[in-house]
């Protein structure tokens, strides 16, 4: 049985009420998912839950205007297109705002039929497909911080941009670089993958690069690297912080040419292979240390998507644990649940080792139970004796009070006058505010 294909997520942001719904109606009509939002602060709490594949926005908006959303759009999640709605006094701003990264614009009244043939043109420059939601199936999340991670590779799938991949060992690196081939047009060729720490220099340069016979010590025949075997689709160098100098200046080159030289032959192969990297090192550290090199790491970065740790999206443990106790009751055919207070455990446990960690408890939980009930007793065991790290109210409050205000001063660019009216609170107070978390508005000036 064929799965249903998605429809195009459009997100339309426009403070008259009555166009709102014009623009709501004829887009759903067409078949697009609609979510309607009246202002642009709205419409940036919206995107985080709605994902969307495009935006719509009306360029004079109170609180948060066309302008502003789509700069903070940018930095949120590079490469979603977003038009302008615009009337004719306003033509001039809207005409800036396209230089500015705005996909085009749109004059009031809207025409229907240039607004359906700039949708179209806007989904199918965004690398927008069709397909199903199978590509992100091995992600089990609620977290709106992980929905906003998976929104970002959605988007980049489409196109041909690199991604570098960061977070920490067990979040889900190799995982995320899958997805994002499954939903790119690539995802009929091959995915490779290589561990840049693996294996010795000599021999990582053969399976990365390739080598005639006798070029390798102990070769007698050609090898075909891995840049040649994914040709059409996917190569994900994992643990690129890994990667020896030598390696880096000629994975450097070859992504300057964009060819690839095989097997010492003076012929050339176009290469038409799209490049993932991942790493759990911090490589603007490596950087500084002489340790990587700079021009290859923007060659890499293109677009960068940073995985989140396990404690910073705990409302997923409840959903992972149930995810990993259903794939382990199909393997072994025993149907198994944790006690109350050993779910409870799990949820508030440190996981330095994230996922990967977390299912491993769960397999050796499984494998030692005695009973149909997993007892708290055994996930203790499993720990060993490791402290829980759920943070306390009052720390939890100071962390959610901080990002707040840190994203309000993010989206007015430092301005505290106005940071204050979205909050609703008197300058002073404000002040006191960000005194107390030791925010200062000029660092938020021009991002």
């Amino acid at each position: 049985m064929n799965t249903p294909k998605r429809k195009a997520r459009i997100l339309v942001v426009d403070d008259d009420p009555g166009l709102l719904r014009l623009l709501t109606i004829r887009l759903r009509a067409e078949n697009y998912e609609v979510e309607a939002m009246e202002n642009g602060v709205q419409a940036l709490a919206a995107a985080s839950r709605f994902r969307p594949d495009l935006v719509i926005s009306d360029l004079r908006m109170d609180q948060l205007d066309g302008i502003g959303l789509l700069k903070e759009l940018q930095v949120r999640w590079p490469g979603l297109k977003v038009i302008l709605l615009t009337a004719h006094g306003t033509i001039p701003d809207a005409v800036q705002a396209t230089q500015m990264g705005a996909f085009g614009f749109l004059t009031k009244p809207v025409e229907k039929q240039e607004l359906l043939a700039q949708v179209q043109k806007a989904l199918k420059i965004s690398g927008f497909s069709d397909t199903t939601e199978d590509w992100r199936a091995g992600f089990v999340t609620r977290s709106a911080l992980m929905e906003e991670k998976l929104s970002q590779a959605h988007m980049v799938a489409g196109t041909d941009a690199r991604v570098l991949i960061s977070g920490e060992s067990g979040t889900g690196k190799e995982l995320l670089a899958r997805a994002i081939h499954l939903a790119s047009p690539r995802r009929n060729k091959a995915f490779v993958t290589i561990s840049c720490s693996a294996m010795g220099e000599d021999q990582l340069e053969s399976e990365l690069f390739g080598h005639a016979g006798g070029a390798v010590a102990g070769a007698s025949k050609e090898h075909v690297g891995l840049f040649q075997t994914a040709e059409g689709g996917t190569i994900l160098l994992d643990e690129i912080g890994e990667l020896p100098m030598r390696l880096q200046m000629k994975l450097l080159r070859l992504l300057q040419e964009n060819l690839i030289r095989p097997m010492g032959s003076n012929n050339t192969i176009a290469s038409n292979v799209r490049v993932i990297s991942a790493t759990n090192r911090d490589l603007q550290a490596l950087l500084a240390g002489g340790q990587f090199r700079e021009d290859l790491y923007y060659r890499l970065n293109v677009v960068h998507i940073d995985l989140p740790p396990l404690g910073r999206r705990r409302e997923d443990i409840p959903l992972l644990v149930a995810h990993f106790l259903a794939a382990t009751a199909k393997e072994t055919g025993t149907r198994l649940i944790y006690a109350p207070e050993a779910v409870e455990l799990l949820a508030t446990s440190d996981w330095p080792g994230n996922v990967r960690q977390l299912q491993n408890v769960v397999r050796q939980n499984c494998a030692m139970a005695q009973t149909p009930i997993i007892p708290v007793e055994l996930v203790q065991q499993s720990l060993g004796g490791a402290q829980t790290k759920l943070p306390s109210f009052d720390e939890a409050r100071d962390e959610f009070t901080r990002s707040y205000l840190s994203q309000i001063l993010q989206i007015t660019g430092g301005n505290v006058s106005q940071a204050a009216r979205l909050a609703k609170r008197n300058r002073t107070d404000f002040y006191k505010l960000l005194g107390r978390h030791q925010l200062v508005p000029d660092d938020f000036k021009g991002r």
